[in-house]
């Protein structure tokens, strides 16, 4: 496996395979799924102003995005859920560009291991 991912890191996602390929494969192919839907969901539930929901959607996509290695997004999308559940939204729409623009970033990255 070489070591050119910037966004992701595989070892997260090969030590829960085990060793087993279509493990990975199908894993990758959830998450480039759930990557669309992230990016989508978080994007509306910003516009409409939906924090509880943008707070639910940032929780579930962290447990992803740490699957695959991306400890950096995990802990920005854990930070988003906590500022949406706290009320304390100043820096809530940078932080949900940033996160978005890194899971997009991820995407092919996660595409090579299909």
């Amino acid at each position: 496996m070489d070591n050119t991912f910037q966004h992701i890191d595989p070892s997260q996602i090969e030590t829960l395979a085990g060793g087993d390929k279509e493990f990975i494969k199908e894993m990758a192919e959830i998450f480039l799924e759930q990557i669309e839907e992230f990016v989508t969901n978080m994007g509306s539930f910003l516009q409409e102003k939906n924090w509880e929901k943008l707070a639910r959607e940032a929780h579930t996509a962290k447990s992803s995005a740490m699957t695959f290695g991306m400890d950096d997004t995990g802990n920005l999308l854990k930070k988003i859920q906590l500022e949406c559940e706290a009320n304390n939204l100043d820096n809530v729409p940078r932080m949900v560009e940033d996160a978005i623009s890194q899971l997009q970033a991820a995407s092919p990255e996660v595409q090579e291991l299909l």
